[in-house]
């Protein structure tokens, strides 16, 4: 199968698969199930994308470290969003977003899910572009990546930890969590996410001009940026908080920054 016709069909799936998400949230109404699938469905398509036969445009070794680095960010966000899932509660963003599509909801959800699979084939093309980075030599690059890699996602799990230990003291019912990483940034989950997603064009860019392609790669933290921080991400998560928590949550938003890690008490984004 050459290189392109098996990336149409990685689309392909990915669009079928975001499909089936939709059919899965309809029936359940849990739309868990959405982030769920589509977790471990970019997760799957990535590793096919790096272990696809390069010839000579890819070293064996690479592939497999890259194809290891999107398995393991796929099964540690698609598991605890499925441990979320299963609790039964559905996600209040979807909640709101049906809500304000009305009678619509239904397909204009479905769209939203296609465009989802659109974002998951653009970042598999990230993928695949630092898995063929052709150097035939482990490089700085590959190292500096999978640091960036390990600490995203060890952040991301102790973000984690750190807000479910919260949540589960009764004393806390109705506070905002601002202790641990949560006191330095609201979002402490969204900015390791995109912290994690660095790590692939650092690993594929070339400074020589060898391997242009690599630049590709750079679409992930792009996408993974703006999707977090201006649509699907921090605005209507924040929106639920300033519905649900109020005034307690506006002087959250005033003391620590959005998104990018911070000196408690400054503003920022």
């Amino acid at each position: 199968m050459s290189p392109a016709l098996a990336l149409l069909t990685v689309a392909v799936a990915l669009s079928l698969t975001m499909a089936a998400a939709w059919l899965s949230a309809e029936r359940s109404g849990n739309h868990g199930w959405v982030d769920t699938i589509w977790s471990f469905s970019t997760g799957a398509a990535g590793v096919a994308a790096a272990l696809l036969p390069g010839g000579t445009e890819a070293w064996a070794p690479r592939q497999l470290l890259v194809a290891v680095l999107v398995a393991l960010w796929a099964l540690r966000l698609g598991g605890h969003i499925l441990t979320r899932t299963l609790s039964g509660h559905d996600d209040p963003r979807y909640a709101a977003l049906r809500k304000e599509w009305g009678q619509s909801a239904s397909f204009r959800l479905f769209v939203f899910l296609q465009i989802q699979a659109l974002a998951a084939f653009a970042l598999v093309l990230a993928v695949m572009a630092a898995a063929h980075q052709p150097a035939p030599h482990w490089r700085i690059g590959d190292g500096l990546g999978v640091a960036l890699f390990l600490i995203a996602v060890a952040g991301e799990a102790l973000a984690d930890r750190q807000l479910a230990r919260f949540r589960a003291n009764p004393a806390n019912r109705g506070r905002i969590c601002d202790q641990g990483l949560w006191g330095t940034t609201r979002h402490p989950n969204y900015f390791f996410e995109w912290l994690g997603w660095v790590a692939y064009p650092v690993i594929a860019i070339d400074f020589t001009g060898n391997y242009s392609w690599g630049f590709a790669a750079l679409v992930a933290p792009l996408l993974i940026y703006v999707l977090l921080v201006h649509a699907s991400g921090i605005p209507p998560t924040e929106a639920h908080m300033l519905r649900t928590r109020g005034e307690a949550f506006r002087a959250y938003q005033r003391r620590v920054n959005a998104f990018w890690p911070g000196i408690p008490g400054r503003q920022g984004s």
